[in-house]
């Protein structure tokens, strides 16, 4: 029987600690002997050092020591190049993107090291940087991830399809900017490291920081309690984390380095910027017998960087014909890293404006055709799903936006003068679940604590973790307290990818069937227990009780502790991602988004009026704050869609708008009421039935918008993001 509060929009349990100030973020840690660090950044985008001068710094009032190259321990690469750890920092004099950290000053106070800081002379020897995905000297790395493929003969296909439709679309750089600039604590204990870091993976970052120390993982322990926003971009060890522990080191003192807002835009990763072509073949009644995606993505030098772009069309839409390919482009920028929902926010939106170009080109309802296409098995492998409620997303929310009002003629819907344009787009995110551990105490009180190193970065993992732990253990809300962002717990999965929540409620779903048999052991032999021979099998819990089935007779957990003279009782319990042999394709969560734009025809101002999701998001343990991150994506998406976009200049590789004054981000006044409703029931494939859905509020939002603004204006764009001189 499914627990009263499972589902339901309940406040977060995190929150009055939040809103009262109490919550400790990384940049709150204090040391009695706390230094602090800051970073000196190169204002060349490509070549060498050819000299640093730190004698005026070294000299400054405050300052303890000042790192370079030239005096920093050697600092080692991961043994597999994995993609959450960037080069390590100061391992040389090649200067590979502006802003890439050329020294680091420690100091007394802030104040003094910035001042440091500004000493540090630095001298170039300067090369011509490559900034462009188009530049032809460029290095090509093809098929970076294994993960090209495909099925028939698309060649063929394309070349005997009735109409066919060929485009190229692009994406700009987007940088995650979190309201709080990312920062690391460091201090060091003999040979134990203690970090507090701004990190969405604890268990990675002590992965990381061991293997570019080259330390045991024993020796060192990572905190994460809370983030002031990461969007993907806490997702890699960056260098300044690792610095701050080498210059803890040096000094023998706790360090604190702080990013600024301007470093916050070179150091912590960003959305590549894509270009992508479209094939597509299909009958004169709107059938697919074809499609091609290539995507090519900017990577920066010597980096790796998971980003599967054209996967989208491996699985979005049934074909006999099916090709996608990615190809990573090396120039002078930035190490990128994930940006909520990474690949997929790019690859869907050339994907679905191409299929509203094919409906346009067919004279079809763009909602008709993704229904004549929508794929009931999977188009390469011809797996089944192991849930796909997409065509009731479909259904739900076009009923919900009004979709059969839409006149299907470009520039045909007005509001007086103003422009109306109705856009749809379907959307899927991939299915990504880890290995996951984690560990219930059960005390004489009757209350539980669970724990995993796992964290929660702002989507309320504290809550729905403490929901279902609640429901599992017959307790109430108020009775469960959930423990994480903390290394030296069970190993958990980074928050990314959609995937905590399956995993870390896997876990705490085994942890929970092993503590019932831990009591039920403990009472076998007991004469005193109306539990006594009972196994897992023959009981249920309520009401904080462990009773039979067969008679209701049993006892709760604090009778039992008390009676065997214990305090509390632990089980831990582990979930492993699915394996590759499933007869099914486990698959994340759907939606299809709804957007009407408006636009003035005199001076191009676009405004979004409206935009409906509806999302298959499997079980969806709390509707509120479930709600809350298919909204906070919408956003997210909306800026993609006509905001945001990080330019470099062209000849000096430096980021030209690297402020929140200069880049732009979506505000209240650009957002209207923002419609989801969720549909479909449990996915089998995890036993707590969800989904996630913390990333697919982006997918799906910027196409739908691209092909409102064609409706509305006649004028397809096939960039972003869409500017004011695009629709003029």
């Amino acid at each position: 029987m499914a627990h009263p509060d499972i589902g339901e929009g309940i406040d977060r349990v995190d929150a009055r600690v939040k809103v009262s100030g109490r919550a400790a973020y990384p940049t709150d840690q204090d040391h009695p002997d706390l230094a602090h660090a800051v970073l000196v950044q190169s204002t060349v985008a490509a070549g060498r050092v050819t000299a640093l001068d730190t004698a005026a710094a070294e000299a400054a009032p405050g300052v303890l020591a000042v790192i370079t190259h030239e005096n920093a321990p050697e600092l080692h690469e991961a043994p597999d190049r994995r993609a959450t750890l960037p080069p390590p920092p100061l391992r040389g004099d090649r200067i590979v993107h502006h802003g890439q950290t050329v020294a680091v000053v420690v100091a007394e106070t802030f104040e003094q090291a910035t001042e440091g800081a500004r000493l540090v002379r630095a001298a170039y020897e300067r090369t011509d940087p490559v900034v462009d995905i188009d530049h032809p000297g460029a290095e090509h790395v093809r098929d970076p991830f294994g993960s090209d493929g495909g099925t028939g003969d698309v060649a063929a296909a394309l070349a005997a399809a009735p109409v066919r439709v060929e485009q190229t679309y692009r994406t700009a750089v987007n940088t995650n900017n979190p309201m709080g600039p990312f920062a690391t604590v460091a201090s060091w204990d003999g040979d134990q490291l203690t970090v507090h870091d701004c990190t969405q993976g604890p268990s990675r970052t002590r992965a990381d920081l061991a293997a570019t120390l080259k330390a045991p993982q024993d020796t060192i322990r990572v905190l994460a309690p809370y983030l002031g926003g990461g969007f993907g971009s806490g997702l890699r060890t960056w260098s300044h984390t690792v610095l701050a522990a080498v210059a803890a080191r040096r000094v023998g003192r706790p360090v604190k380095l702080v990013l600024t807002r301007k470093q916050m835009f070179t150091s912590v990763g960003h959305r590549p910027d894509t270009r992508q072509t479209l094939k597509i073949g299909a009958t004169r009644d709107g059938r697919i017998t074809a499609l091609d995606h290539e995507a090519w993505q900017t990577l920066s030098m010597g980096d790796v960087n998971t980003e599967t772009v054209a996967r989208v069309s491996l699985s979005g839409y049934a074909s006999p014909a099916v090709s996608a390919r990615d190809v990573q482009v090396r120039v002078n920028v930035p190490s990128p890293g994930s940006m909520r929902a990474p690949g997929d926010g790019q690859g869907n939106f050339a994907l679905e404006c191409a299929l509203d170009e094919l409906a346009h080109e067919l004279g079809m309802d763009p909602l008709e055709l993704r229904l004549r296409n929508y794929a009931g098995e999977h188009p390469v492998t011809g797996q089944r799903w192991s849930s796909n409620d997409l065509r009731e997303c479909y259904r739900v929310g076009a009923e919900k936006f009004g979709w059969s009002r839409r006149d299907p003629a470009p520039r045909s819907m007005r509001r007086g003068r103003t422009l109306v344009g109705y856009g749809m787009a379907g959307t899927s995110f991939f299915f990504y679940q880890s290995s996951c551990a984690a560990r219930i105490t059960v005390d004489r009180d009757g209350g539980a604590v669970v724990a995993s190193a796992g964290m929660d970065l702002g989507t309320g993992t504290y809550t729905v973790m403490t929901q279902l732990a609640s429901e599992l253990l017959a307790l109430p809300l108020g009775r469960v307290r959930m423990v994480m962002g903390d290394s030296s717990l069970p190993q958990a999965p980074s928050a990314g990818g959609s995937g905590l929540t399956g995993a870390m409620g896997s876990a705490i779903h085994a942890a929970s069937r092993h503590l019932i048999r831990s009591f039920l052991d403990l009472v076998r032999d007991d004469p005193g227990s109306p539990l006594r021979g009972a196994g897992t099998g023959d009981v249920r819990v309520e009401d904080g009780r462990i009773v039979r089935e067969d008679d209701g007779r049993g006892e709760s957990y604090e009778e039992i502790l008390t009676r065997h003279r214990l305090d509390e009782l632990t089980a831990e319990g582990s979930a492993e991602a699915p394996g590759e042999d499933q007869p099914v394709v486990p698959t994340g969560p759907y939606a299809a988004k709804f957007a009407e734009v408006h636009v003035d025809p005199d001076l191009g101002v676009i405004r979004v009026a409206r935009l409906v999701t509806a999302a298959h998001c499997g079980r969806i343990l709390n509707e509120k704050t479930a709600r809350s991150q298919l909204v906070g994506g919408t956003v997210g998406g909306i800026g993609m869609a006509l905001l945001e976009e990080t330019v470099t200049e062209p000849h000096t590789g430096r980021i030209a708008n690297g402020t929140f004054g200069d880049y732009l981000i979506a505000v209240n006044a650009d957002i209207p009421e923002l419609d989801v409703h969720f549909v479909g029931g449990p996915d089998p494939t995890n036993p707590t039935g969800t989904k996630g859905c913390g990333e697919l509020g982006i997918p799906g939002t910027p196409a739908a918008i691209a092909n409102a603004v064609f409706h509305a204006t006649g004028t397809r764009v096939r960039h972003l993001p869409i500017t004011i001189e695009d629709v003029l």
